[in-house]
């Protein structure tokens, strides 16, 4: 009996090549896991009117770990043409992200990004750089507390609750304009901050920095930032400061050495991420650890790319480290280490290149050289 058990959910795009990149890796360490794969992607939505199916949620519910490629989505009303025509006839589908569903079903309340700029690799905006996100992962902009058209019994509700008048939207027809409720909890944006010092203590980094837009998002952002500066009372060992999120995006480009472990919501989190990401590479480098107390998905940051799809163009490097990220939650040590080893001399050596690097090598001719690497 295999020591692991992991789920493998491709998914589809470019999510099927880049994983079998993946796979040569986990191959050459002769991990010894039974990979397990799960339906997963926008051809069960198709077939199923569910992109993410009971079945495989319950498969996740008993590995030790998941990996993840990538889907394919569409807003909601694109979604619906897609559909068969007997789940057309059926009527009443929404289209659901199934890696919000997978992060809210398991209480994957960590999004870890680590953004790594590795030496010799031609597209570093500047050599160095080493920074790590901690997003809030199951709450905020992306609840799914979400109405269009809108009630006219929640406009009500709220011309009595609101301390600004809204009652110039009871004049605007209910399927004219839509709402989207940006939910924060006490306990939610505690753990998210208490883990980002926690790893800040871990691995002896400098400091944590707290995003949010308090001065205008006064009630939850606010409640964010207060809650951060309690956690930080117990952390006198490392220093905290805070940024908005759109000053961030300016200041993380003037100076990103100024700062270490970022830790925002859900919103601001996903976008500092993929302009981190941007500064270590782009997304083909962008990995990232959905994380709970008993369960955890890992994936790349990039999306599904179809028009790439069976094409093995695409930079395998982000879903490389997000296995060894996988490695790491499983506590092998000393196999994460030898992939991270790994792919640090394969760019810096530059002698093999996917088309983002500037070359011209495969999906598959990435992974077997890192594969080729491992000590």
């Amino acid at each position: 009996m295999a020591k692991y058990k992991i789920a493998w959910l491709p998914g589809d795009g470019i999510g099927v090549d880049v994983m079998e990149a993946a796979k040569i890796v986990l191959d050459r360490l002769a991990l010894d896991a039974e990979y397990i794969h799960g339906d997963i992607g926008w051809t069960f939505w198709c077939k199923e009117g569910d992109a993410l199916p009971q079945r495989t949620i319950a498969l996740i519910g008993k590995v030790d770990a998941a990996l993840f490629g990538a889907i394919t989505s569409k807003p909601a009303r694109a979604a619906q043409d897609e559909l068969s025509a007997e789940l057309k006839k059926k009527g009443g589908f929404s289209y659901r992200s199934p890696i919000v569903r997978m992060r809210q079903s398991f209480d994957l309340y960590v999004c870890l990004r680590p953004c790594k700029a590795y030496p010799g690799n031609p597209l570093n905006y500047k050599e160095g750089i080493d920074l790590v996100v901690f997003r809030e992962n199951t709450e905020d902009l992306y609840a799914g507390v979400e109405f269009s058209p809108v009630p006219a019994e929640l406009i009500a509700t709220l011309n009595n609750l609101a301390k600004t008048n809204f009652a110039p939207f009871s004049k605007i027809p209910g399927d004219k304009f839509a709402i989207s409720c940006k939910i924060n909890t006490w306990a939610s944006s505690e753990r998210i901050v208490r883990r980002a010092f926690e790893f800040a203590r871990k691995f002896h980094r400098k400091k944590v920095t707290i995003v949010h837009k308090a001065n205008v998002v006064r009630a939850t952002d606010g409640m964010f930032l207060d809650i951060a500066k309690e956690v930080a009372k117990e952390f006198k060992d490392i220093p905290m400061d805070d940024a908005n999120i759109d000053a961030m995006t300016m200041w993380l480009l003037k100076n990103p050495f100024n700062y270490d472990i970022l830790v925002a919501p859900n919103l601001y989190g996903d976008i500092i991420s993929d302009l981190c990401a941007q500064m270590v590479g782009g997304l083909g480098f962008g990995c990232s650890g959905n994380i709970g107390d008993k369960r955890a998905v890992f994936e790349p940051t990039h999306g599904s790319a179809p028009k790439y799809a069976g094409m093995y163009k695409v930079n395998s490097i982000a879903t490389i480290l997000a296995a060894k990220m996988m490695l790491d939650w499983l506590g092998e040590k000393d196999k994460a280490d030898s992939v991270e080893r790994a792919v640090a001399k394969v760019i810096k050596d530059g002698k093999v290149r996917t088309y983002d690097m500037g070359g011209s090598n495969t999906t598959l001719e990435m992974g077997k050289a890192v594969a080729a690497c491992l000590q």
